[in-house]
């Protein structure tokens, strides 16, 4: 199909063919070392990228490794490997995949799990990230299946809790349909990605996704807590976080989601209200559970350890950032760097639109502001593009933004009389 070069390829308005299950049927798991050399070998002897992804147990457990590895390529067609099963021992898979192209959807959620198996990619292509470069406003998987390829994927398992064993005949079947298309629906991108000229930049942001490291821990994780706005102390705050760290350890211990150990709403109750004594902590809404009856010394004592803290330990009433803080109180802290930033978010938003792509993927919103916050010393579009570089930006970012960035931070300088 013909497309003009700055526009992804339209809907052809043909009804998509459901897709309910994969056209070579559901094969068995591979759960056995036996089985594993087996699917190695198919897998080694093929040809072509190897279509990638996982099933985690979000929300069911409190670690994120890899409870199902789904695989499928050319001339082997799909494997289903159960990690758990074989004891995260997956030596066969690791070899027969050495040196090959992957194709991931939203490969970042992935990776890290896979990589816990000593599963890297040599080479990535990452077909969510394709289709935000192409211009697509919607990139599920689903959703670009059925607009590139003309079929609509099976729905209604990703947030099930694939720790479960045996895995039900309709998981594993929904299993096998995310990468039943995802080789195809990598071309049908790579070549949209070249029509727009765009398939460098992709190539850029595929190498930087596949050598990206490990997130680093957040350094004060229980303040992401669901409420935590109610909470007006630091007395309240040292009970909210000695409250999530016991719920943490608990929830570290026995694999399970935090939430299912103790609601986030429950922490910040228990932090509002301050019982003194047991009778007062079962008075509160969800502590009156048969579970937490029977945890309710452990609630109280993380309390009561809050209480004794000298002021000295209570933590401070907002969190302390290493960088700027956040842009809506620029205008009071720094008036001159908030118009830096409404210079430069203008200018952006005009590449990102006269090249068909999301602003954030343009550069990353954080090095927006860093730049913006304290801007180089030398704001001519050299200057810029070193601190983009800096700042972990791309070469194809640096050669669409530097210059119109250092435009607009020259613009938004404050003039002197």
């Amino acid at each position: 199909m013909d497309v003009p070069s700055d526009e992804p390829t339209e809907p052809t308005g043909v009804d998509p063919v459901p897709l309910t299950e994969p056209a070579d049927g559901v094969p068995p798991v591979v759960a056995d070392a036996q089985a594993l050399r087996r699917a190695a070998d198919a897998l080694a002897g093929a040809t072509g990228p190897v279509a990638v992804d996982t099933e985690r147990a979000s929300g069911y457990r409190y670690s994120q490794r890899a409870y199902l590895v789904q695989l499928r390529r050319e001339g082997a067609g799909t494997v289903l490997v159960d990690p758990i099963a074989l004891g995260g021992r997956l030596d066969p898979l690791v070899a027969a995949l050495d040196g090959t192209e992957w194709v991931l959807h939203a490969a970042s959620q992935d990776l890290p799990c896979l990589a816990e198996l000593d599963l890297r990619p040599a080479v990535l292509f990452d077909t969510e990230l394709a289709g935000r470069l192409a211009g697509f406003e919607r990139v599920a998987l689903g959703t670009l299946v059925e607009r590139l390829l003309g079929y609509r994927l099976e729905k209604g398992h990703g947030a099930a809790d694939w720790s479960r064993r045996p895995l039900p005949a309709d998981w594993l079947n929904y299993a096998a349909l995310d990468v039943e298309l995802l080789v195809e629906l990598r071309d049908v991108l790579e070549q949209e990605l070249k029509d727009q000229g765009k398939l460098e930049w992709a190539l850029e942001e595929f190498e930087a996704a596949r050598t990206a490291p490990l997130p680093r821990p957040r350094a004060e994780p229980w303040r992401r807590t669901s409420g935590i706005h109610r909470i007006r102390s630091p007395r309240q705050l040292a009970a909210v976080r000695s409250l999530w760290e016991t719920r943490d350890a608990l929830a570290r211990e026995r694999d399970i989601a935090p939430g299912r150990v103790l609601p986030d709403s429950a922490l910040v109750e228990a932090a509002v209200r301050n019982p003194p004594d047991e009778a007062g902590l079962l008075a509160l809404p969800v502590f009156r559970g048969r579970a937490q009856r029977r945890m309710v010394a452990v609630w109280l004592g993380a309390l009561q350890r809050a209480a004794a803290l000298p002021r000295n330990e209570l933590p401070e009433s907002s969190q302390q950032h290493d960088g700027p803080p956040p842009a809506n109180r620029w205008s009071d802290k720094d008036p001159a760097a908030a118009a830096r930033l409404t210079a430069v978010r203008t200018a952006l938003t005009a590449v990102a639109e006269a090249n068909t792509l999301p602003v954030e993927n343009l550069l990353l919103p954080d090095l927006v502001r860093r730049t913006c916050w304290q801007p180089p010393a030398d704001i001519s579009p050299e200057g810029v593009a070193a601190v983009l570089r800096d700042g972990g930006a791309r070469n194809w970012q640096v050669e669409l933004t530097a210059e119109p960035l250092a435009t607009a931070l020259a613009a938004a300088r404050p003039t002197t009389s």
